[in-house]
């Protein structure tokens, strides 16, 4: 792998430059402090103004509301928007759903859905994990009824996260439960706007909200179907692919498949380090202890080898480093880095409280560190699935 250094030329600077003053001006304080409040994944001014710039889908023409970005002005708007990290959980949700709305939708529903998504005004969430279904995508059970006229939908579904943000779910309904679980499934896009469609918010430790969806007798017509009938396995595995990192779509070099991990790692090292250069109330700098200073740089060795991981590797290694560094952190800086945001005394006004309790989360994130392990196994590696037992 090279590791060299690419040197952008007076063009693609100027991008980045344009890309930097973009996320100066709408990444503000105040972005940041309603997502730490809301854990919403999501800010609709941010997201609009993104959509103005033709950003939300930037390999699109401009007529089909995008930018035309070639692939190296698109990585560079994501990795800017990595290291960043605004609130995009529900762009990425729409920017993985979207494609296959192209590819498999209806021409009535793409002519109603994609420049809505183009402009920001229509988001779109995965509709995947059941209560009782785990990382087993294949054991769906929600069921759709094919009725005169369309389809009847019947079922729940579990950390649907920005649902509550959209306008449709890309659902993954059973269809045909006859055949083996990975036959009979069949992707609807549904409206999350009507009726028999109900919305619960879901708290979680790290702060992020994220939703179970219920689905009570929901029709919705035929146009609505993405891909054939019976066959929503393999119209789903790309969105899957992309959510695993399991590999890049525009040609370039792999990036970090848990690029928001390596972000909060980043974070969460730059105010420790600025917490001990601070003097603490008995005039002491600990950044002068050099077991201090070692510590931090070992920190700050993992974060530019996860940057470095590419794909699912680096979804596995962002997760356990975030955990493992994130205890370390409030190891070094002691009992006062539990107080949480807004406690008297809290170090650094909690942030390293919050990213001990965010960091935990990360294992099971888009399927778990035990599924992206199994991607790197039998997709990267190419070994054979393991024997069943029993």
């Amino acid at each position: 792998m090279d590791f060299s250094a690419f040197e952008l030329d007076d063009e693609l600077r100027n991008f980045w430059i344009e890309v930097n003053d973009f996320f100066d001006q709408h990444a503000t304080d105040e972005v940041y402090e309603e997502e730490h409040r809301t854990g919403s994944g999501y800010n609709n001014d941010l997201h609009e103004a993104m959509g103005k710039r033709g950003w939300l889908t930037p390999a699109w023409s401009l007529d089909e509301g995008g930018a035309e970005l070639d692939a190296l002005r698109q990585r560079l708007l994501k990795l800017e928007m990595d290291r960043r990290d605004p609130p995009h959980v529900t762009l990425s949700t729409t920017s993985m759903t979207v494609a296959v709305v192209r590819a498999n939708g209806s021409e009535k529903l793409k002519e109603k859905v994609l420049p809505g998504v183009a402009s920001g005004q229509i988001r779109i969430c995965l509709g995947y994990t059941e209560p009782d279904g785990g990382s087993d995508l294949a054991g769906v059970r929600t069921k759709a009824t094919r009725v005169d006229g369309g389809w009847v939908i019947n079922g729940a579904k579990m950390f649907t996260t920005g649902a509550h943000n959209c306008q449709y779910s890309m659902l993954v309904t059973r269809t045909n439960p006859d055949v083996p679980k990975h036959r009979g499934i069949t992707i609807f896009l549904v409206p999350l706007d009507g009726p028999g469609v109900e919305i619960q918010p879901i708290a979680t430790l790290g702060g992020e909200r994220t939703n179970a969806v219920f689905y009570d007798n929901v029709f919705i017509d035929d146009d609505h179907r993405l891909g054939p009938v019976d066959q929503g396995w393999a119209v789903m595995s790309a969105p899957l692919d992309s959510e695993h990192g399991v590999k890049a779509a525009d040609g370039l070099a792999e990036i970090n498949g848990g690029a928001p991990y390596e972000a909060a790692l980043r974070k969460l090292l730059f105010h420790a380090v600025r917490w001990a250069k601070t003097p603490d109330v008995e005039g002491i700098v600990h950044f002068d202890k050099p077991e201090v200073r070692v510590q931090l740089a070992e920190i700050a060795l993992d974060v530019e080898t996860i940057r470095n991981a590419p794909g699912p590797m680096g979804r596995v290694i962002s997760s356990e480093k975030l955990i493992e560094r994130s205890a370390d952190i409030l190891d070094l800086v002691g009992p006062d880095a539990l107080l949480p945001r807004g406690a008297q005394g809290a170090v650094e006004d909690g942030i390293l409280e919050w990213g001990n309790r965010f960091a935990q989360g990360t294992a099971i994130y888009g399927g778990t560190t035990d599924v992206a392990r199994n991607i790197v196994a039998q997709h990267m590696l190419k070994l054979p699935r393991p024997p069943k037992i029993g």
